[in-house]
């Protein structure tokens, strides 16, 4: 059983993180083209549902100080379009900035359209991608919530069914989840992944996890 009172911290904790960082994200000016260069594998940035890029800043930095080349798409603004149209953003922006040998890092929804694009005409331009607490099977909490972008991840929906049928991309997916994840009871557990399961709890806040940038750095060699 799990302590209920060390959920109750982990819940708050993962509440506490987002809140800031979507503050953070809204009064952010940064310009992101200062991250797009760097003698390391190129890194494309998918954040969550209602997330800007700006929200995954503390990690896009940290990648950029690492020698990445980080790229972000303004075009998908607050993600709460479907994940194939995602998918249809990210596949254009590969192909118009002529990236190869790409690594995905994404968040949540963002694992969804990055494993579709992985799945379209631009997949061969990818490496791999680093999904953090992606709903790869949905979530039974979707199918109590009424609005239509989040009643996507319920684990009937059409598209959250049809990406599971592939299964031969899933080994250049290293999925990293949480023992605990408050909008995913079910996981992230992705079968024929490298599945990362931490020892703590959240959906949000797990993006500043160390064992994420040391599992990035062992896919991105």
């Amino acid at each position: 059983m799990r302590n209920p009172f060390r959920t109750a911290a982990w819940w708050a904790a993962d509440y506490v993180y987002a809140g800031f960082w979507q503050l953070r994200a809204f009064w952010s000016r940064t310009d992101p083209a200062g991250f797009e260069t760097g003698p390391k594998a190129p890194i494309v940035i998918l954040p969550g549902v209602y997330e800007t890029w700006r929200f995954m800043q503390p990690l896009i930095s940290r990648l950029h100080a690492d020698g990445h080349g980080v790229h972000v798409l303004d075009k998908l603004e607050r993600n709460q379009r479907p994940v194939a149209e995602m998918a249809h953003v990210v596949d254009t922006y590969l192909r118009e900035a002529d990236l190869h040998d790409v690594v995905l890092v994404a968040h949540s929804k963002g694992g969804l359209a990055g494993k579709l694009t992985m799945l379209g005409e631009a997949g061969e331009r990818i490496r791999g991608m680093l999904a953090v607490a992606t709903p790869f099977g949905g979530s039974r909490y979707a199918r109590l919530l009424p609005v239509r972008t989040l009643r996507a991840f319920s684990p009937e929906d059409p598209g959250i069914v049809e990406l599971a049928r592939h299964l031969d991309i899933n080994a250049r997916i290293v999925s990293v989840y949480a023992e605990f994840d408050p909008h995913i009871p079910e996981g992230s557990e992705l079968p024929g992944a490298k599945n990362v399961r931490l020892d703590t709890g959240g959906h949000f806040r797990i993006l500043a996890d160390p064992r994420v940038i040391a599992e990035l750095a062992v896919l991105a060699e």
